[in-house]
Parts: C-alpha cells; structure tokens; sequence
C-alpha cells in the first residue's frame, strides 16, 4: 500500500519567498516614486514615465540580484559537495562516524545510529552527508533562473498596480493619496495572499507589509514636496 505524499508550507518557500519580495517591491518603489514625482509637482506625463522607467529598471535589477544571489549559493553548495566527496574517499569510516554520531544526538542508540548510517551510506554515501551533515534537500535547493523569473514577474505585476491608478485617477493634488491608499489596499492582499500560502498569521503579515509600505511612501512623499518647494 503506497502512502501519499504530503504537501508542506515549506516546499513553497522557494517561489513563495522570491514572488512576495517582488510584488512587495514593485507596489513599494514605484508607488513611493510616483507619489515623490506628484508631490514635487510633476506633471502627468513626467510621474508615468518615472513610474515606467522605475518599473522597468526595478524589474531588471530584481532579476540581476535573485540570479547572483542564489547562483552564489549554488556555486556554495557545490563547494560543500565537492569536499564532501573527497572526505568521503579519503576517510569513509571516519564519516560512517560523523554521520552515526548526528544520529545519536537525534535520539537513536549508539549501535543503532551506526547501523543507520552504515545502510544510508552504502544507498547513497554523498545524499545522506548532504542531507543530514550540510542539510541541503530538494525543498530549499538554489534554483537562480527560477528566482530570477518570478522576481522580474511578480515585481512588473506589483509595479502595475500604482501606475494604473494614475492613469484612471484624475491627476490633481489627490493623485498621491490615491495611489497611497490603492498600494496600501494592494500590500494588505499581497499580505494576506503570502500568509493564507505560506500557513503564517495573517494579521501580522497584513501588519508588516502595510507599515513599511506607508513609511516608504510617507518619507518618499516629504522628499518630494521638499524639493517642489526649493524648486517653487
């Protein structure tokens, strides 16, 4: 009788992470860009294009920064694996011992612990160091391109959101407030989204997001209308 595989919140946690950083960004600096433009007294067509451009370049510099990012980690792990294997040819009962003894501090007996490692060594000696000794799985494993794709997306679709409110809002002196309260009401959904997927509370995900989106956009907002006066 085959038992079914169960599903985990952490078998997520490498698209999951890499999505709501991106949305998260998106809405965040291209809202707090948008409404910086506004309050400095730009006009419409110079707070779209700032929005356009920053999304675009925000976009890029996502994807660039996921892919280094986790292309080091994988260059790192297989460091990690490569001197693995050579311990593993130079020293093979030495890390039979090391692995036995990660056992016993887990709670198995001595004698059992070894057996243990003995048979996971002899199936597969490099997977069970890398799994129990490095703790690499599958779940957690770097995937750069992966990262990068759904980083540029998911930050473009965040980004979408204020540039859309400028365009269907009438472009007057609450032009900042609507695209504030639009990307705060966006934050709170990505928020709720992230927690409901990754089985967190919701109140505080809701929570975390909103506050640093409204003090980004708040101190963005002071900046703006600091320079509009100096330049009025």
């Amino acid at each position: 009788m085959s038992i079914p595989k169960e599903r985990h919140y952490s078998d997520r946690v490498g698209w999951l992470r890499a999505a709501v950083l991106g949305a998260n960004d998106g809405i965040v600096s291209t809202a707090s860009l948008i409404i910086g433009m506004a309050t400095a007294g730009a006009t419409l067509v110079g707070v779209l294009t700032a929005g356009a451009a920053g999304a675009v370049a925000g976009a890029m510099s996502m994807a660039a920064g996921e892919y280094v990012s986790v292309s080091s980690q994988k260059d790192t792990e297989r460091a990690d694996l490569a001197r693995e294997r050579r311990e593993l040819d130079a020293n093979y009962a030495i890390e039979v011992r090391e692995l036995a003894v990660i056992y016993e501090e887990r709670g198995l007996p001595p004698i059992l612990a070894h057996e243990v490692a003995e048979k996971l060594m002899h199936h597969d000696a490099l997977a069970a160091h890398a799994r129990d000794e490095l703790g690499f799985s599958s779940t957690n494993q770097a995937k750069p391109l992966q990262a990068a794709i759904a980083s540029a997306l998911t930050f473009l679709s965040g980004a979408a959101l204020p540039l859309i409110c400028v365009l269907f809002a009438p472009f007057t002196m609450t032009t900042s407030a609507v695209v504030a309260v639009g990307s705060l009401l966006a934050l709170a959904l990505l928020g709720a989204l992230s927690a409901r997927v990754g089985g967190s509370i919701m109140r505080v995900a809701i929570l975390r997001v909103t506050f640093w989106g409204a003090l980004a956009m708040g101190t963005t907002a002071l900046v703006g209308w600091s320079f509009g006066l100096a330049a009025g």
